[in-house]
């Protein structure tokens, strides 16, 4: 294995990775220079969704399987030894006080990431210019057991009620245990407004099916259906960016969706680091990334 660092360039800017073959995830498993390799190829489909909007790091220095007695840690503060290239935005803490937060705006921000062993990338649901106002609402579905079949209904029964307030939805797979049903909106209302409103939706999709889903945020009121999870909207809350990596065994990756392709998904994490390109591929031949042009779509929460 070689220790040796390797300079990956792009965008006129050289990002020097440290340990390039470390593997990340365990014997034989995704190595930084593979971590790193991934991010560059998906950038341009990541980018928009992470551009602007500060960003919490979850970083394994040790890899995902380390022998420090940890899988990693959370990091809200932009390192102080981070390239004066790479971003940053002062957010307020809700405790008082304020951080500075990363933000990534390109490709070698990405890849100064995946050198510092961030193996995904959660960014706020507001950007850098109007921190107090969301752009986009997210409703977290998670199955209660290994059946994604709920799940997918549940997507759709979600997407269906949006729609009929007038907002545009997307669907992604989590990578990990389930999917987000996301819809842009523009930044009119503040962060409890926002939440009060996409709980009120909620309430009114698992009031159509109250034996299949609940809002109900305590486990042991849940009796197995289907919890319909609208926490991530609020302040300073955030979301695994498409395309981010998950810590999890063979590196699967949280991959947006056509709403066609939801039938013959059979698992959250169907996608890995080292099969991922095969799709990248064929959405390129087919007219691109599902949620390409998301922003775009955004529609009034004032109104919905």
């Amino acid at each position: 294995m070689s220790t040796s660092p390797v300079r990956m360039r792009t965008g006129g800017r050289t990002v020097e990775l440290g340990k390039p073959d470390k593997e990340l995830f365990g014997q034989g498993g995704v190595t930084k220079r593979e971590l790193a390799e991934h991010y560059r190829a998906v950038a341009p489909m990541m980018l928009p969704h992470v551009r602007d909007r500060p960003l919490a790091l979850h970083r394994f220095p040790d890899g995902v399987f380390g022998d420090s007695g940890t899988r990693g840690f959370f990091q809200k503060q932009l390192p102080a030894h981070a390239p004066e290239w790479v971003g940053g935005v002062e957010v307020r803490r809700e405790q008082g006080g304020s951080v500075t937060m990363a933000v990534c705006n390109d490709t070698a921000s990405l890849l100064w990431l995946a050198d510092q062993a961030v193996i995904t990338a959660h960014p706020w649901l507001s950007r850098t210019r109007d921190l107090e106002h969301p752009d986009r609402i997210i409703v977290d579905l998670d199955p209660a057991g290994g059946d994604l079949g709920p799940v997918r209904e549940a997507a759709r029964d979600v997407r269906a009620e949006l729609e009929e307030v007038g907002l545009v939805a997307f669907v992604m797979s989590t990578g990990s245990r389930g999917l987000h049903v996301a819809a842009p909106i523009r930044p009119e209302l503040d962060f409890d407004t926002v939440r009060g409103f996409t709980r009120r939706l909620a309430d009114v999709v698992a009031g159509r099916r109250p034996d299949a889903y609940t809002t109900e945020f305590r486990k042991d009121k849940r009796r197995g259906r289907l919890f319909l999870d609208v926490m991530r909207n609020a302040y300073a809350q955030h979301a695994v960016a498409p395309y981010s990596v998950r810590a999890l065994p063979e590196a699967p990756v949280a991959v947006p969706l056509a709403w066609e392709e939801l039938e013959e998904l059979e698992s959250a994490r169907r996608w890995t680091v080292r099969t991922l390109g095969r799709r990248l591929e064929r959405i390129e031949k087919a007219g691109g990334d599902p949620w390409q042009g998301m922003a775009r779509r955004a529609r009034s929460p004032r109104k919905a």
